[in-house]
């Protein structure tokens, strides 16, 4: 197994060595775990994440072997890279492979966990959350603040933006799952805009998000808004889609 840790979590080797290889005996399930399984694990005094990716097919696993980085490294090197530019990320400790012979197995992503009060999605499903305007605009200034450094977070989704209060008044902003991502990306308008739709915000968290992005920019609000409203409707007809696709699938298999 190859182990690549952070030289901040070096000291941490044994513990995190443990707790990986008993991934499958110990700790709490994070998630539904449909494709990738994380658990939590309060593990001899240390609070871990751990992320074990699902094995690729047979393809893949040669890929990823030989020519692509794997997600765990991915999302290793992204948390770094984040934190580097003072983005809000878990703590990255390490990331495992299972690299032996000519194909790829089991990887591991392993981050500090992160108590968190609220995700995106506590937004969409809650109206009424206290402070849910301030907190809109305030994300909207976090994700305008990605696209300036030049990072396009792909998975920018519902769950994958954890959210902390820090004052009366102010919001730290965390990204999780960070294995698709580009970095130094050169982002025009379009993209920009087209990043906010996979939140699958509402049409009152679009006007709040477009008004603040317009006051950030300069740019016009009403066009602001125009743009994220088609992107978002077009994801939304895209998902529509897949679902009815997968349904029928299942259906007939």
């Amino acid at each position: 197994m190859n182990e690549v840790f952070s030289p901040a979590h070096a000291h941490l080797g044994e513990i995190v060595r443990e707790a990986v290889a008993r991934f499958d005996l110990t700790g709490r399930k994070l998630g539904s775990g449909k494709r990738n399984q994380v658990k939590h694990l309060p593990y001899r005094g240390q609070e871990l994440n751990i992320k074990s990716f699902r094995i690729p097919n047979f393809l893949n696993r040669l890929v990823y072997r030989f020519v692509r980085k794997s997600k765990a490294r991915r999302s290793f090197e992204h948390a770094l890279y984040l934190r580097s530019k003072g983005i809000g990320t878990p703590a990255p400790i390490a990331y495992f492979e299972d690299a032996g012979g000519c194909m790829l197995g089991r990887t591991y992503y392993v981050s500090e966990h992160l108590s968190q009060d609220l995700s995106f999605r506590t937004l969409i499903e809650q109206p009424d959350y206290p402070g849910r305007d301030e907190i809109l605009r305030q994300f909207t200034r976090f994700t305008h603040r990605l696209h300036e450094e030049g990072v396009l977070f792909k998975d920018h989704s519902p769950g994958n933006t954890l959210i902390k209060k820090s004052g009366e008044q102010t919001y730290d902003f965390f990204l999780v799952d960070l294995n698709r991502m580009r970095i130094d990306a050169a982002l025009d308008f379009e993209d920009r805009m087209r990043n906010f739709a996979r939140l699958s915000a509402t049409p009152g968290m679009l006007r709040t998000m477009s008004a603040e992005y317009a006051h950030i920019t300069g740019k016009e609000e009403a066009m602001v808004y125009g743009r994220m409203q088609h992107y978002t409707l077009a994801n939304k007809r895209r998902r529509d889609r897949q679902k009815l696709i997968n349904k029928k699938l299942g259906k007939y298999s």
